[in-house]
């Protein structure tokens, strides 16, 4: 039974994410769900608001006594009524006011997409970091594997007097060091893994093997962030609008039919009006407010030059950081060349002086420095690879397309 058990539980412990999986985990996280619930907010707000400007229908009913009747108070009566009004015009407010949130709306769809994007950004950073950290433990970890070996094999001559105690003291102080270097590189894969479950929410167990494809367009920036903050310029367009209609007349109708039943106790009182049906056109216009209108007005249009400067400034920012982006990942495909080379050049150095050091021909020094050199651009070499898969994932971040779109 114990075995059927571990037999089962095998697979959940084995499971292990690609950068795609991770990427759907964390485009579902509360930090997300916090600006899909704006959004869904102000659609609300702007439905009611809309709902706001039909025409409205009240009714009504009432009942009353009183202690001393008069000619229009009865002793007992009772109304009931029904009541239509509608806003025929309001100076623009109404189309300004929808235009506004149309634009508020859009500004939070692209903001939504805009985080989405940016997370997705770090959990690839995150995801090419890990793995680039990993290749580093793993050229270490053969580093001290090679280092043992050799204070095992030297260890033998110690005592025929071949090898010096100092000889061996340096291997015993590489090792050290290899070792302080190896526990620095797993707090770095810790760190990684705790900032991904921080994001996804779940516990991860990260699987190599994703790519990120070559970005399409590399040169046009349509970055959702920039979209946000432009339709947040028209939003507060439309505001200083709004407040500009207070200048004009707002003009509304209004149709009240009212039923009465009324209770004299005094016949001289009594009157036979039950029923009334009262229709108006209402005129309103506030033709002196002390500046109020003016001052709010340009209140609005100071706060929308405020909003134009910052977006001018954020789209020629997105600008140049697309071309930075572009440069930099120019300089990354050179320096997968340079690490190969280094590479190739540290495993031929690394042989030679292996074949000397085992003939006694030179020192341990010379060797254990090109035994470093030799693993130093092992890593160096798969840190350039998972750096450029960042870099490309960053050239796509800025020119505003899906990243998700783009991972294989």
């Amino acid at each position: 039974m114990k075995k059927l058990c571990i037999i089962f539980l095998m697979p959940i412990f084995m499971w292990s994410q690609n950068l795609h999986e991770l990427l759907n985990l964390s485009l579902k996280n509360k930090f997300i769900n916090a600006y899909e619930y704006d959004l869904e907010s102000l659609q609300y707000e702007y439905k009611g608001i809309k709902s706001g400007y039909y025409p409205k229908v009240d009714v009504g009913a009432s009942y009353s006594t009183t202690n001393k009747e008069t000619a229009t108070v009865p002793d007992k009566s009772s109304q009931s009524y029904g009541k239509v009004s509608f806003t025929l015009f309001d100076g623009g407010k109404r189309e300004n006011t929808f235009s506004k949130y149309k634009s508020s709306i859009k500004s939070s769809q692209s903001t939504l997409e805009s985080v989405k994007n940016q997370v997705a950004l770090d959990v690839i950073t995150y995801y090419y970091d890990y793995l680039s950290y990993l290749a580093q433990k793993e050229a270490k970890q053969k580093e001290i594997e090679q280092l043992d070996a050799q204070y095992k094999r030297l260890s033998n001559f110690l005592d025929v007097g071949t090898v010096t105690e100092d000889e061996l003291q340096k291997i015993i102080s590489r090792v050290q060091s290899a070792n302080v270097d190896l526990h620095e590189i797993e707090l770095q894969l810790q760190t990684i893994v705790h900032n991904l479950e921080y994001i996804t929410g779940e516990s991860v167990t990260i699987e190599a093997g994703s790519n990120v494809e070559e970005p399409q367009n590399t040169s046009k920036m349509q970055r959702a962030d920039i979209e946000a903050l432009e339709y947040d310029l028209k939003a507060s367009e439309s505001s200083t609008d709004i407040e500009k209609s207070d200048y004009f007349p707002t003009i509304s109708l209004n149709d009240t039919y009212s039923y009465y039943d009324s209770n004299y106790k005094s016949n001289q009182y009594s009157n036979n009006l039950d029923e009334q049906n009262i229709f108006s056109v209402n005129l309103a216009w506030n033709i002196f407010s002390f500046g109020e209108t003016m001052n709010k007005t340009e209140s609005k249009y100071k706060k929308y030059l405020s909003l134009k400067s910052n977006y001018e400034y954020e789209k020629n920012k997105a600008n140049v950081d697309l071309q930075l982006a572009n440069k930099a990942y120019e300089i990354g495909k050179l320096k997968i060349e340079s690490a190969k080379a280094g590479l190739d050049a540290a495993q031929s150095a690394y042989e030679v002086i292996k074949s000397k050091f085992q003939n006694g021909l030179i020192d341990n020094v010379a060797y254990l420095e090109a035994l470093t050199e030799k693993y130093d651009a092992m890593s160096v070499l798969k840190s350039a690879q998972y750096d450029l898969q960042i870099k490309k994932a960053t050239i796509i971040y800025y020119t505003g397309e899906n990243l998700k779109d783009y991972i294989k």
